[in-house]
């Protein structure tokens, strides 16, 4: 039997209370759910929690009770977003600074996908099929995110394959799935893929090389791209693309309500 342990949410972001949660996706009132989760039948990200008060993210976060994964019980929306520049990868901020849901507007309440920093640019995916957003952002599921980048000088051959073979950030090995300059630029732009996600992780490689990024712009998550969409735009993804994503994920291709 899987012993309870402390549930840490970290930074996640529009966090419920977990009986809230459970009572929202139809399994009973508040304080049923209460008593579930005091009998170890309720578990998040696959450890058993029975701690009252807990918060869980609906679209970071993986509920079941008795075995059985839960969803909220309404209708799941898939966006993609073309990022500007100067926007927050945030639901709120409380420095009053504009976050990406002043662009994305829909009746669903819908979350991003993972983070782009504030000056990154490009695709951001929006949900609220939180099992998928899970799968995406988890780096053992190795969802390939590829940037287009710009740098103050033209990159030396040398660094180009300590990007690919890895470079030490402060956080461990961080690793190019591949690297490739961009034609008539000088090697001052290249495209760059990687399959994590860690803060600010492709600046601070060029960073840790000595290269300034003078310019990052995401073009493509889990082979979603921005071709069409002009910045500061959204659009819901096709059927096709969402079932791309969700083979990706390794989940049923026909989303769950």
């Amino acid at each position: 039997m899987a012993t309870a342990q402390r549930y840490d949410p970290g930074v996640h972001q529009e966090s419920i209370r977990l009986n809230k949660f459970l009572a929202l996706a139809g399994i009973g009132s508040r304080r049923s759910n209460d008593g579930l989760i005091l009998s170890g039948a309720v578990k998040v990200n696959g450890r058993v929690v029975q701690e009252l008060g807990v918060k869980i993210n609906p679209t970071r976060d993986r509920v079941t009770v008795g075995g059985n994964p839960v969803y909220l019980t309404q209708k799941q929306v898939y966006i993609v977003f073309n990022k500007p520049k100067d926007t927050i990868t945030t639901v709120k901020d409380e420095r009053g600074r504009p976050t990406v849901m002043n662009y994305v507007r829909v009746k669903e309440r819908v979350y991003p996908v993972g983070r782009l920093d504030r000056n990154t640019t490009g695709v951001l995916l929006f949900t609220n099929d939180g099992e998928l957003a899970h799968s995406l952002t988890h780096p053992t599921f190795g969802i390939e995110k590829v940037y287009h980048v710009r740098l103050e000088r033209g990159i030396l051959d040398g660094d180009v394959r300590k990007l690919k073979d890895g470079v030490r950030l402060e956080d461990g090995l961080a690793k190019a799935l591949f690297v490739e300059t961009i034609k008539k630029t000088k090697r001052t732009e290249l495209f760059v893929s990687i399959v994590e996600g860690r803060n600010r992780e492709v600046r601070r490689m060029f960073e840790t090389l000595g290269y300034e990024v003078k310019r990052l712009d995401r073009i493509s998550f889990a082979g979603i791209s921005s071709v069409g969409l002009p910045r500061g735009k959204w659009r819901k993804l096709t059927s096709k693309e969402v079932e791309h994503l969700r083979k990706l994920a390794g989940l049923p291709t026909k989303p769950i309500l």
